[in-house]
């Protein structure tokens, strides 16, 4: 009964590329194929981001719009390892994808052990950094006493879940660059409600749970973190899914995992220039006002939760692409990444649309001391939807063939040359800002700097107009270098797949 439920359920969902199809706008087999692969990371992507919304709308509701501020500047600092997950887990997605096409199941599997060794060696020494310096940390974007003790104490703990994080993602990377997206899916869908349950929890101090307030919120997430990293580590040691995780035999292979940094080095560039520009960008925001850090941060939550198909095909576009060129066929390759992009196009203008009618009341949701303003966010970061799609789509088909050095440009171009210099037009003339105040910049011996910035007084129109130049610049880089076949000659001479012969 499960089995029929499910797939009426699948073919209910299947009439749409098939309707797109009808129409012209792109090829059914490969739609169907990339539909497929990219719903199970939709799902998965929208639970998580529907986690993160329901923490800033249970913590707004527990402490109002400093605690909201607090959360947005810790989850900077967690963005940090989160972009280096997302650049060694696209690496995994990358290699394996290639190996799985070319028929070398045994070179996949180890590549995921080499993957983990690769984490470990990033998280454990993250973790260690930010226990001791988090109140610093979070000092460094606000010079509120409750914002930083508030954030402080999230952060602290929220990072305790970074081993297992990366290896969640290592995982299900690994799942899906054999074409198993599902599996995935089904750990999130465990774990995900698990989470929101136990910060609800741990926040407000329901039934025998202690109330932690804004800790609550972060001990949830070490819980569910780590009840994720368990499930998956049991999936890839079982040996019933396509690829699994090797205890034994060799522990380090040169190659492969120089194949791993080469695709992921461009991918943690990408990933950390846009983290690290987001601390000067929350820094231009919060001499705004910290009601408008709370608008940017719930507005941003919303937005992300209308852009998952981006994400989901972008992972799709990976496997396809990756898949194909490993079994030694660019022309196929190429062709699976413009008919995802129709695909993610399409879906994303549509979601992105119903998402910009009904801002106003998903903003009033959150009780936000400034509704009008939250609103606003929500429909210019709509406006970027189109844009997303481009970039991540594209982004997802150069990654699978091993070509990540033009998105990580990209990333570059779109934060510092167009995001950060138009967001500072925003400050008032003449205004300064004072860097490397505080415990740590005094314990690391570094003086304080004043630096003055090209303030005009634009106020909230400078603010939008980087938000959107961002994502369109980002957007650009990525579809020209596809566009340009160059990354044919990357995967070409990459010694992963049928290519490398």
């Amino acid at each position: 009964m499960l089995s029929a439920l499910r797939e009426r359920l699948r073919s209910a969902l299947f009439t749409f590329p098939s309707a797109l199809a009808t129409m012209g706008l792109i090829d059914r087999r490969k739609g169907e194929e990339a539909f497929d692969l990219a719903v199970p990371v939709m799902v998965t992507g929208g639970l998580r981001t529907l986690l993160r919304v329901a923490d800033f709308l249970m913590v707004g509701l527990y402490a109002g719009g400093a605690a909201i501020a607090a959360l947005e500047f810790g989850f900077q600092y967690y963005f940090v390892p989160f972009g280096l997950a997302l650049a060694l887990t696209s690496g995994t997605i990358s290699v394996v994808s290639r190996f799985q096409g070319a028929d070398e199941p045994a070179e996949a599997n180890f590549a995921i052990k080499q993957s983990l060794w690769l984490a470990i060696a990033l998280a454990v020494p993250i973790t260690a950094f930010t226990h001791f310096y988090a109140e610093e940390l979070i000092g460094v974007l606000s010079n509120d006493p409750r914002t930083i003790a508030l954030g402080g104490d999230y952060l602290r703990v929220v990072m305790y879940s970074v081993g297992f994080r990366f290896w969640s993602m290592i995982a299900a990377r690994a799942l899906a660059g054999s074409g198993d997206t599902r599996t995935p899916m089904y750990v999130r869908l465990l774990t995900l409600p698990t989470n929101v349950g136990l910060n609800a929890a741990l926040i407000f101090g329901l039934g025998p749970f202690p109330e932690l307030g804004v800790v609550g919120a972060a001990w949830g997430t070490v819980a569910a973190t780590t009840l994720a990293g368990v499930v998956f580590g049991w999936a890839l040691l079982s040996g019933r899914y396509s690829v699994r995780l090797p205890v034994r035999g060799k522990q380090w292979d040169t190659g492969i995992a120089r194949e791993l940094v080469r695709v992921s080095l461009p991918l943690a560039g990408t990933r950390l220039s846009r983290t690290f520009g987001r601390f000067p960008f929350l820094f231009l925001l919060g001499v705004l006002g910290t009601d408008v850090v709370a608008a940017y941060a719930i507005g941003r939550r919303v937005m992300l939760l209308a852009l998952m198909p981006a994400w989901g095909y972008s992972t799709a576009a990976s496997t396809l692409v990756g898949q194909a060129i490993g079994a030694g066929d660019p022309e196929e390759a190429d062709e699976y990444g413009w008919q995802t992009l129709r695909l993610a196009l399409v879906t994303q203008l549509l979601i992105g649309a119903v998402i910009a009618v009904a801002a106003r009341p998903i903003a009033a949701t959150f009780g936000s001391e400034n509704l009008s303003l939250t609103v606003t966010f929500v429909r210019v970061f709509g406006l970027g939807v189109a844009g997303f799609a481009v970039s991540r789509t594209m982004r997802g088909g150069l990654r699978g063939a091993g070509d990540t050095r033009w998105p990580f440009y990209g990333g570059i171009i779109s934060t510092y040359v167009v995001r950060l210099p138009i967001a500072a037009l925003a400050l008032p003339a003449g205004y300064a800002a004072t860097l490397f105040t505080g415990p740590l910049a005094a314990t690391l011996g570094i003086a304080p700097l004043v630096v003055p910035l090209p303030g005009m007084g634009l106020g909230l129109v400078a603010v939008f107009a980087a938000i959107l130049g961002d994502m369109y610049a980002r957007a650009a880089v990525n579809l020209v270098r596809y566009y340009s076949d160059a990354w044919k000659t990357v995967a070409r001479e990459s010694e992963v797949g049928a290519s490398a012969d």
